[in-house]
């Protein structure tokens, strides 16, 4: 009795050894060399926006890493912007660390996946929207605006500096600090902890960010260390801006509504393989949607256009995607480099023409020439230019995410499942089911490293990370590592027990469903089956209870 720990401690170790020898293998490297590692995250795009995920929109670059990697079809974010960047950086619900509300900054309870990587012998880098550090609003609200338009330069900074990306284990960072920003010309942007003050005409920052996601990998080809790269793109967020030239392609693909669109999405999931009809019920249009027939011509027109926008920045991510890859073979590290794709929440059903979407806070209200910006209502041939400040709004949202309901968020599947896509040699082509989640990435990325979680960073006391590694789906596995999956954010709630979730909007009643056969929450089944909700409930309130809530 007395060696039975050492010998399990041994087992164990042994395991670690053979699955760190077995990616080495893999990836054909010698016993000193490791994998690189790209996160790509994209911001508000829907459940069904990518052409390997039913869409219309081409995005052949993005569909060619599905075909040659695994894609996952029961992945979950938090629903939420910076809440499930937190949860992708630190392996943790992002409650632990700072996140209980969207805006926040990370906190010191969990280090992130840079931070340990860079200990560890990596190159880290980022690149694209950070969104983990508590806005800096000036109190004086004019100067603040004419700041939010590039008119007025205060002494100060977008955020606390120890809160910036370089601060946070990333020794490179350009980017956004703040969550919304003009693609023409962004507010808070950053190389390194020092503001860039002016762009070139011609910017625009899906380009940008690919540009210097190239740079990047090129400064590091000559290198032995390998690299963690996180490429944030703020596409397809609002305002939905892109160039004329690729808005052009989608003009008239959007003209019959999104009603219409949504069951074509729905049909090419079923073709493709992604869902089937038995599991995957038709969802109808949910009450607090727009209503494609209520809308008058002109109304029709504009939001067709802004559909047409939103393809089109989905559209500029998958070329940059593709000229990202192009840049790795051609410095021979793509095949040396495990690629993540995945979304940090549903497609967005925003509004700018109701409250707190006026300009101010993190909306500027002008170009930095004075134009006016058109929030909401612009006119229809200058959606997706410069000046245009516009959202897809709740019923393309509502059809972006099909099949499932509602939209960013919320606990529902349309605002909390992310299409996820993992390639690189070593994993397993085809689709998995898999449940798994966001916070999973950096305990996947720390066993195919061979690097250790630690205790203690820079002298503060890290909690537990509570994600766990996809190595076993990597080799093609089917695993089931979550008996509880809890979400929370801004009242919004949810629990995923075995086969049933419980699931509610803020201040409204939980509903239970059963996604052994309803993966699309379509029938309430708490009535029917009131125990099983209430033992639900009561794990989430123990669960909340521990994260503060």
């Amino acid at each position: 009795m007395k060696y039975k720990p050492e010998v399990t401690l041994t087992i164990e170790n042994m395991k670690k050894k053979i699955t760190y020898l077995f990616f080495l293998l893999t990836f054909n490297l010698n016993a000193q060399e490791k994998p690189n590692f790209i996160v790509v995250m994209v911001d508000d795009m829907g459940y069904s926006d990518l052409g390997c995920y039913g869409s219309e929109i081409h995005t052949p670059n993005i569909d060619k890493l599905a075909r040659e990697g695994m894609v996952m079809n029961n992945f979950y974010n938090d629903s939420r912007c910076c809440p499930t960047r937190a949860s992708l950086l630190t392996g943790q619900y992002q409650h632990k660390v700072g996140l209980r509300r969207n805006g926040a900054s990370l906190n010191k309870s969990g280090a992130t996946i840079a931070e340990v990587l860079q200990q560890n012998g990596y190159h880290t880098a980022m690149v694209g929207k950070w969104h983990l550090s508590e806005a800096n609003p000036l109190k004086d609200k004019e100067k603040h605006l004419k700041w939010l338009n590039h008119q007025y330069t205060p002494d100060t900074t977008f955020a606390a500096i120890d809160t910036y990306p370089t601060r946070r284990g990333f020794d490179k960072f350009y980017g956004v600090i703040w969550g919304v920003v003009n693609c023409y010309d962004p507010f808070s942007l950053v190389e390194g902890v020092k503001a860039v003050q002016n762009v070139p005409k011609d910017y625009y920052t899906t380009h940008a960010f690919t540009d210097k996601a190239i740079e990047y990998i090129n400064s590091y080809k000559k290198d032995t260390k390998p690299f963690f790269m996180y490429l944030a793109y703020n596409a397809p967020h609002w305002p939905v801006q892109a160039p004329a030239v690729t808005i052009k392609k989608y003009e008239k693909t959007y003209i019959d509504g999104w009603d219409a669109l949504k069951k074509r999405r729905y049909e090419s999931l079923l073709a493709k393989k992604i869902i089937t009809k038995e599991d995957y019920p038709y969802t109808k249009e949910e009450k607090e949607a727009i209503k494609w027939n209520t809308l008058t011509a002109e109304e029709k027109k504009s939001f067709a256009q802004r559909m047409a926008t939103h393809a089109a920045m989905i559209d500029e991510v998958d070329q940059g995607i593709g000229r990202l890859i192009a840049q790795l073979k051609e410095n021979n590290q793509y095949d040396n480099t495990i690629i993540f794709f995945m979304s940090d929440n549903g497609a967005s059903p925003e509004m700018l023409n109701t409250p707190g979407y006026q300009p101010g806070y993190d909306r500027p209200s002008a170009l930095r020439d004075g134009t006016p910006l058109q929030y909401d209502s612009p006119e229809i041939d200058k959606i997706g230019s410069s000046i245009s400040y516009t959202t897809v709004g709740s019923g393309w949202a509502n059809a972006l995410n099909s099949p499932y309901r509602y939209w960013k968020k919320e606990s529902y599947n349309g605002g909390a499942k992310t299409p996820f896509i993992m390639t690189g040699p070593g994993i397993k082509k085809g689709i998995n089911y898999s449940l798994a989640h966001i916070m999973d990435i950096m305990p996947t990325c720390l066993e195919i490293a061979n690097v250790p979680y630690p205790k203690v960073y820079k002298g503060n006391q890290i909690t537990a990370t509570d994600g766990h590694s996809l190595v076993p789906i990597m080799k093609g596995k089917t695993v089931t590592n979550y008996d509880d999956l809890f979400f929370e954010h801004q009242g919004g709630k949810a629990l995923i027990s075995g086969d049933y979730k419980i699931v509610a909007l803020a201040k409204e009643k939980w509903a239970l469903y059963d996604l052994s056969n309803d993966k699309t929450e379509t029938k309430d089944i708490f009535s029917d089956n009131p125990k099983k909700a209430n033992e639900m409930i009561v794990k989430w309130n123990e669960w909340a209870k521990k994260m503060g809530l």
